[in-house]
């Protein structure tokens, strides 16, 4: 807290309240894509820009709420296929309204219909679920995670299988079509990405939020303090599967193709992975965490391999280890840095608490022993 204070005291007076240096970043993100014209980098933003809508999503459920959840992505394709599958001629239907066959809703409907059937089976999953806690949350999660994908995969005669959707609608603006300029996109998940953070940051500071976060520090505590902590943990498995439809929605109209092969137990521990680096519980390090590991694994990665293998090791390809490496970046940041790379001020101190509770007794031992001798 103390460091983010002397960094607001740093900056111009009109740049000092939150308010004002998150209307900074987001004219700078507004910008980014007409630095150097380069549509492979605005491609880039655009996809990573959906990869935050996930974090936090995600960050509602594990950094708020304190539920881990490994089948994440299980909700990312619930909502990339309710859009595939509304958006396109995949379902044989002829309706004098779609001539053309197939069922065709616009897609500025479909953001809010894919969210919500996303937040469906959020609910569907919590219902008999959130009584369970800890390691068997886990791995109930885990189970669904996979069992979804695999459900999409063998109903082939609605879901095209193994080979997926496509032909999916693209988003259209009056008689303004986005076709495949990553731009709109980008300015597309740019809004989407504004408006969950006003929404997290609105839950974070309201009653639910706070028992969120209650249930996180002591569940048994919180439920002696009159919280429903079924009720509270459901609302957060039913939020954050919203925002990861929205996220599907959105990167399926983009990639204009949905299949099965894009939802994998991987992309869950990605996700993770983004909350652990950036600081759990904290958006804008959420948001820093997912930007650095899009990255890593867009350009560094492969950067590194092209240099390795100027160097010789042609055999060396880091992007075929790149979840070993997001594993190992886990493992040193438990170690190092559990509090991550801008954690929240709570959590900060809570880390720090325990550490010096931990000090304080060590050193009593140490009394004691000395004292018995």
């Amino acid at each position: 807290m103390a460091v983010a204070t002397r960094f607001g005291s740093s900056l111009p007076a009109p740049l000092r309240t939150p308010g004002a240096r998150t209307a900074l970043v987001f004219a700078v993100a507004l910008a980014l894509p007409f630095v150097g014209h380069n549509g492979g980098f605005t491609n880039f933003l655009a996809d990573a820009g959906a990869f935050v809508l996930l974090a936090l999503g995600l960050n509602i459920v594990v950094g708020f709420a304190g539920l881990l959840d490994l089948g994440y992505a299980a909700f990312f394709a619930i909502g990339s296929y309710a859009f595939a599958l509304l958006a396109s001629p995949q379902v044989n239907v002829h309706w004098a309204i779609w001539p053309q066959g197939g069922i065709h809703v616009p897609f500025w409907v479909l953001l809010f219909v894919a969210s919500g059937i996303a937040a469906v089976f959020g609910i569907l999953l919590g219902a008999p679920t959130l009584r369970l806690r800890g390691d068997y949350l886990a791995i109930v999660t885990l189970g669904f995670g996979e069992i979804v994908p695999q459900t999409f995969l063998n109903l082939s005669q609605w879901t095209g299988g193994p080979n997926g959707i496509g032909s999916l609608d693209q988003p259209t603006i009056g008689s303004y079509k986005f076709g495949f300029d990553p731009l709109p996109y980008y300015f597309m998940v740019l809004g989407l990405v504004a408006l969950t953070v006003w929404l997290a940051n609105n839950l974070r500071a309201s009653r639910l939020g706070r028992a969120w976060m209650a249930i996180r520090e002591d569940e048994l505590a919180a439920a002696h303090m009159g919280i429903n902590t079924t009720t509270t943990k459901l609302a957060a498995f039913a939020i954050g599967a919203s925002f990861s439809g929205l996220a599907g929605c959105a990167l399926a109209s983009k990639l204009q193709l949905v299949s099965t092969e894009q939802f994998q137990f991987q992309v869950s521990v990605f996700i993770l992975a983004m909350l652990v680096l950036g600081g759990m519980g904290n958006i804008p390090g959420v948001i820093v965490g997912s930007l650095v590991l899009s990255a890593l694994e867009r350009f560094i990665l492969p950067q590194a391999t092209n240099f390795l293998h100027g160097l010789g090791f042609a055999s060396i390809d880091l992007s075929n280890s790149r979840f070993l490496i997001y594993g190992v970046i886990l493992v040193m940041m438990m170690l190092f840095r559990p509090e991550g790379l801008i954690p929240s001020g709570q959590r900060k101190a809570e880390l720090h608490a325990a550490e010096d509770d931990t000090t304080v007794a060590g050193h009593e031992q140490e009394l004691y022993t000395e004292a018995i001798r």
